[in-house]
């Protein structure tokens, strides 16, 4: 059986929709559909959380020894609360190391989740949404480069989400359903390339 742990905020843990919505939950029946024998994921994310706040969570938490795979989606939070790039810079790259580590030291294990840009929600609608995309894109510029540095994969989930017409949660900030089944479907395409390599 394989395992697979979710690291990261809202986005991970599908704020806004039923459990078996969010995108890890969609991404292993996915993969079970593919005969692939995966055990539901294990999730470390909570609404509101920073990088900070994921790692302290992470160091309080009690784990595997190792995951087959990990994927890591978090940084949405500094950017709302006005804090630096450069700041997450450092915060997300001590966060990219553990969950290498969590997946046995293999980086071609880890899957790297692109901030959605909040500011397309109809939230936001009373927001400066260009300063909003402007930041996100400066936040995952930073995160991208992390990962190419770590050779760990990096999935660009903001453009689909930019998209017009994508569907949100009642809350009119968080992705519905139907957004997460597309990240969920990403992620599959890498995971089972990887289980294909083995």
């Amino acid at each position: 059986m394989y395992t697979f742990l979710a690291l990261g905020d809202s986005y991970t843990i599908g704020e806004g929709v039923l459990l078996n919505e969010t995108y890890p939950y969609q991404a292993v029946r996915l993969l079970r559909g593919k005969g692939l024998p995966f055990t539901a994921p294990e999730i470390i994310a909570r609404t509101g959380w920073t990088t900070d706040e994921l790692n302290n969570a992470i160091a309080g938490s009690r784990l595997l020894p190792a995951y087959d795979f990990v994927t890591l989606l978090v940084g949405v939070n500094n950017q709302y609360r006005g804090r630096s790039c450069e700041e997450y810079k450092v915060q997300f790259q001590s966060l990219l190391q553990q969950a290498i580590a969590f997946a046995g030291g293999r980086p071609d294990r880890v899957f790297i989740l692109s901030i959605p840009d909040w500011g397309v929600a109809p939230f936001a609608a009373d927001r400066d949404r260009d300063t909003i995309a402007r930041q996100i894109d400066a936040f995952n510029a930073a995160a991208k480069e992390s990962a190419a540095r770590q050779k760990v994969a990096f999935i660009d989930i903001t453009s689909h989400g930019r998209m017009q017409g994508q569907p949100f949660a009642a809350d009119g900030l968080h992705p519905a359903g139907g957004q997460y089944r597309f990240w969920a479907e990403e992620l599959v395409e890498q995971i089972t390339r990887q289980v294909a390599r083995q």
